[in-house]
C-alpha cells in the first residue's frame, strides 16, 4: 500500500512539472467578411533576422508586428489580417522597413531610408518632408497621463538619423509635428565628438536630449542640455548592434538588447547595468554567462519578458532596485516568427503569424501566459509579496508646479502581517525636482494590519536650499520629471502591485491667466445702469474732441459709438486726479467675460533648442463685476 501511495505521489509530481507554460490557440476570424481580397500595394518586410512587436503605449489594442511580413492591428491581433502594405503610389522602391514608431495617432515607418506616415484613424499614407539624406532609424516617446498640452506634445518630438554614422558628421533631423515635417538638427560641440552614432533620444523624464556614442566596443550617452552637458553618462560594454527599447511611463527606463547582451538603465542612460538571471536560490549570472541567445524582448511600464532561441521564457520586474530575470518552465514555444507582447499587467502573449493555404489573410497562433499563476509554482522558489496594498490618488496623473510653488502627494501602504517593507519615493529628474517624504503609522485595518501613510512634498530643486548649487546649477528653466513610489527590493511575485507614478511639469501653466480685479466701475457706483448698457447703448464723441486721422485736425462731424456691453461689461470708473492702480492675480478660472489682450512671453531659443513647448502664453483680462475671478 505504501509503495502504491509513493508511486501515485511521484505521478502527481510529474504531472505538476508537465503543466504547460501556456495553452496555444489560433485566431482565425473575419475571413468571410472582407479579408479574402489581396493586400493592395507593396508588401512591407522587416530588414532584421529577428522579429519585433511594437505596441502603442497609450492605445493598448494597437500594435505592429515586424517580421518577414508586417501586420498592423487595432484589436490586439484578435482577427485574421492581410500583410501590411504601403500604396504603390508612394514609390518606395524596395519596401524594406528598418525602424517604426507610434506617435500619437500615426504610425511612422522608415522604408527604404525614407520616413513615411500612416494615419490609421484616416487610413491614409503620406511622406515626410525636410529630410535631405538617407535615414535608417526614428525615435520618439508618448505621454499617456492626460490631455494636457504638455503631455500631448511629447509625442510630437521625433528624431530621424542613420545608425552607425560618424557622430561628428552625422545627419540628424528633428520634427515637432509627429514626423510630418523635419528640419536639420545640429548641436554645438557635435563636430568634436569621436565615435559612431548609436541613437539619439529625447528623454522627457530628464528634460534632456541624449546621443549614444559608440567607440571601440564601449558606449556612453552625451547629454545636450544644462546641467548634464558638462559630463557623459558612465560607459558600458557595447556588443553587437543593440536595440534600444524605451519603456512606457516616462520613468527613464531603457532596455538595451542583442543576441548575447541584455542591459538596463533606470535613469535615461546615465547608468547602464547588465540584467542578471536567477535560477532558484543560486547566484545571479549574466545573460552571456548563462549561454542564452535572445530572440525577442517585450516590456511594459513595470515588467520585462525575454524569449530565447533555446525555447525558454524569462520574466523580470522593473522595480526601483530590482533588475533580474527568472527562468520559467521549458516549453516548445520558440519559432522564427514568434514575438512577445504584454496585453495587460501580468498577462503575456507569445504571438506567431500562420499563413493560410486558401486565404491571403494570416491567422495568429497565441500562447497566453498568466505570470501570477506561474510564479506560484514552488519550484521557482519565489518569495511571497510582502505588501498587500500600495495606492495613491496621484497615480497615472499629471501635475503642473509653478516655479515657486509646492505640491503635496499622499500614498497608502498596507504590508502583510509580520513584514516590514520599505516604500521609496524617487524622481527621474533630481536636478530639477526635489522631494521630501515622511512616513508614519495611520491606524489599522479591520484585520489588524498596520496602515502606513507616506506624505510627499515636491518643489523645484533649487528652491529647497538644501543642495549644493553645483548640483542643481540653479536650474530655472521649465522641466519635466516623473515621481515614482515603489517598494525597495520588491519581490518578483508582486505582479499586481505596480508602482505609483505621476508626471510633474515644473514651469509655466498655460491654463492660468493674469486677471485685473475690477472693483470700481460705473455700474458699481450707480453712475450707469447695466440694463441701459445692454439696450443698444451708444454715446457721442463731439467732433471737436477727437482727431480721426491723428494729424492734429478735428473731425467734421460728431462720432456715434455703440457700446458692446456683452464684450466689455461695465466701464471702469477712474477719477481724473487719482492714478489708477489695478490689482492683479493669477487665476485658472475657465470662463471670463472680458476684453482680453494676448501677451506672449517666449523664451529665446538658439539653433537646435527643443524647449519651445515651455513657452508661456498669458492672457491679460479685465473682467466686469458680474464675471469677477475667484
Amino acid at each position: 500500500m505504501l509503495v502504491l501511495m509513493l508511486v501515485a505521489t511521484l505521478q502527481l509530481c510529474s504531472m505538476a512539472r508537465a503543466q504547460p507554460l501556456c495553452r496555444i490557440h489560433t485566431v482565425r476570424t473575419g475571413k468571410t467578411f472582407g479579408v479574402g481580397q489581396q493586400a493592395q500595394g507593396d508588401l512591407l518586410y522587416f530588414s532584421f533576422m529577428t522579429t519585433r512587436l511594437i505596441k502603442h503605449p497609450c492605445k493598448k489594442n494597437i500594435a505592429l508586428y515586424l517580421g518577414r511580413q508586417l501586420f498592423f492591428t487595432t484589436n490586439n491581433f484578435e482577427s485574421s489580417l492581410l500583410p501590411f502594405a504601403i500604396p504603390t503610389s508612394m514609390q518606395v522602391g524596395i519596401p524594406e522597413v528598418t525602424s517604426a514608431h507610434f506617435a500619437g495617432s500615426v504610425l511612422l515607418l522608415v522604408v527604404n531610408q525614407k520616413v513615411y506616415i500612416y494615419d490609421y484613424e484616416a487610413s491614409s499614407w503620406s511622406a515626410s518632408t525636410g529630410i535631405k539624406h538617407p535615414v535608417s532609424h526614428i525615435s520618439g516617446d508618448n505621454c499617456c497621463y492626460s490631455e494636457h498640452p504638455f503631455c500631448l506634445e511629447i509625442s510630437n518630438s521625433i528624431f530621424a538619423y542613420v545608425h552607425g554614422d560618424q557622430i561628428s558628421q552625422a545627419n540628424i533631423y528633428f520634427s515637432k509635428s509627429w514626423g510630418y515635417r523635419f528640419q536639420k538638427y545640429a548641436h554645438e560641440g557635435q563636430a568634436e565628438l569621436v565615435g559612431s552614432l548609436g541613437g539619439i533620444f529625447y528623454f522627457h523624464s530628464l528634460s534632456q536630449v541624449g546621443l549614444l556614442l559608440i567607440d571601440q566596443g564601449r558606449a556612453k550617452f552625451w547629454y545636450l542640455d544644462h546641467p548634464l552637458n558638462y559630463s557623459f553618462g558612465l560607459p558600458f560594454d557595447y556588443n553587437g548592434t543593440l536595440d534600444i527599447l524605451i519603456t512606457p511611463g516616462q520613468k527613464g527606463i531603457l532596455i538595451f538588447w542583442f543576441e548575447k547582451s541584455l542591459l538596463i538603465s533606470k535613469n535615461a542612460g546615465q547608468l547602464v547595468n547588465p540584467v542578471r538571471v536567477r535560477e532558484g536560490r543560486r547566484t545571479l549570472h549574466s545573460i552571456f554567462e548563462a549561454n542564452i541567445t535572445i530572440y525577442n524582448v517585450a516590456a511594459n511600464e513595470n515588467e520585462l519578458a525575454v524569449l530565447t532561441q533555446e525555447s525558454n521564457l524569462y520574466y523580470g520586474s522593473l522595480g526601483i532596485l530590482t533588475s533580474f530575470l527568472i527562468k520559467f518552465a521549458h516549453q516548445n514555444i520558440w519559432s522564427q516568427e514568434a514575438a512577445l507582447m504584454f496585453t495587460n499587467p501580468g498577462m503575456l502573449e507569445i504571438l506567431t503569424p500562420l499563413p493560410d493555404s486558401v486565404f491571403p489573410a494570416f491567422d495568429f497562433q497565441k500562447c497566453p501566459v498568466n505570470i501570477q499563476a506561474i510564479l506560484m509554482d514552488p519550484q521557482l522558489q519565489v518569495d511571497v509579496c510582502k505588501v498587500e496594498i500600495l495606492q495613491g490618488d496621484f497615480d497615472n496623473k499629471m501635475y503642473i508646479i509653478d516655479m515657486n510653488s509646492e505640491l503635496e502627494l499622499t500614498a497608502l501602504m498596507i504590508p502583510r502581517p509580520g513584514t516590514s517593507p520599505v516604500p521609496l519615493a524617487t524622481v527621474s529628474n533630481p536636478h530639477s525636482l526635489g522631494l521630501q517624504a515622511i512616513i508614519y503609522e495611520d491606524g489599522y485595518t479591520y484585520e489588524g494590519n498596520t496602515k502606513y501613510r507616506l506624505n510627499i512634498s515636491l518643489r523645484q530643486q533649487h528652491l529647497w536650499g538644501r543642495t549644493d548649487p553645483n548640483f542643481t546649477s540653479s536650474i530655472k528653466r521649465p522641466t519635466i520629471s516623473t515621481i515614482t513610489v515603489d517598494i525597495a527590493n520588491k519581490e518578483i511575485s508582486c505582479v499586481d502591485l505596480k508602482p505609483l507614478t505621476a508626471l510633474i511639469s515644473v514651469g509655466c501653466d498655460l491654463t492660468k491667466k493674469i486677471i485685473i480685479q475690477n472693483e470700481i466701475s460705473a455700474c458699481y457706483k450707480g453712475f450707469l445702469d447695466p440694463v441701459a448698457l445692454q439696450d443698444n447703448y451708444s454715446y457721442v464723441i463731439e467732433k471737436e474732441a477727437y482727431d480721426p486721422n491723428f494729424r492734429g485736425q478735428p473731425a467734421t462731424k460728431d462720432l456715434v459709438v455703440h457700446y458692446p456691453y456683452e464684450k466689455l461689461g461695465c466701464p471702469l470708473l477712474v477719477y481724473y486726479n487719482t492714478p489708477w492702480k489695478p490689482v492683479m492675480e493669477l487665476s485658472d478660472s475657465p470662463s471670463l467675460a472680458a476684453a482680453s489682450v494676448l501677451m506672449a512671453i517666449t523664451t529665446s531659443q538658439g539653433p537646435g533648442r527643443l524647449d519651445s513647448r515651455h513657452d508661456c502664453v498669458l492672457v491679460l483680462e479685465i473682467p466686469s463685476p458680474r464675471s469677477r475671478s475667484r
